[in-house]
């Protein structure tokens, strides 16, 4: 696992194999980067990442240049190895916060230019991600959430969907707000 481009490219990132993670692979996120280098200016915005396991995904937007990364993870062994992390190499955009998902996104008002979820592929609750990031109107207009899930899945049912990318297993759903 490495960070693949900004101020970081090239870091290796190496978390204990007994965090309870299933990361973005190396080509998955390469590919999911070069979607959005052409759609969106990384430089300045404010990104939720939920489920944020290894902090794979936050450390790539803060090393792009993010404003803010927001981390949001239920396992402590994952929000210590982040924060640990994050401080080593002066990420000081990234917060941290363990909290199981669905109650962090009851209580959060903050608006985001992107939020980015890549939950367990076995959660039931997966389709409610797009539900509640926009009846909690937590995405500025323009703004984008990524849902991460097994390809065999299909989120396609919700007003904001735009489409789906596959990569092997793995498929990322775009939803853009208006």
């Amino acid at each position: 696992m490495r960070i693949i481009g900004g101020a970081l490219k090239g870091l290796r990132l190496n978390p204990p194999k007994t965090l309870p993670v299933r990361p973005t692979t190396d080509m998955a996120k390469e590919a999911l980067f070069n979607i959005l280098q052409n759609q969106i200016e990384f430089e300045g915005i404010k990104v939720l990442d939920l489920f944020s396991g290894t902090g794979n995904i936050s450390m790539e937007f803060a090393s792009r240049g993010a404003e803010k990364v927001v981390s949001v993870d239920r396992s402590i062994h994952c929000v210590h190895y982040l924060k640990d992390t994050a401080r080593q190499h002066g990420l000081t955009n990234i917060q941290v916060f363990k909290e199981d998902v669905f109650k962090y996104l009851e209580h959060e008002t903050e608006q985001f230019d992107l939020v980015f979820a890549d939950p367990p592929y076995d959660l039931n609750r997966i389709p409610e991600i797009a539900v509640t990031v926009f009846n909690k109107k937590l995405l500025t207009e323009g703004g984008l959430l990524i849902v991460e899930h097994q390809s065999l899945q299909n989120l396609s049912n919700h007003a904001a969907f735009v489409e789906q990318r596959k990569y092997g297993n793995s498929s990322f759903s775009f939803f853009k707000a208006t």
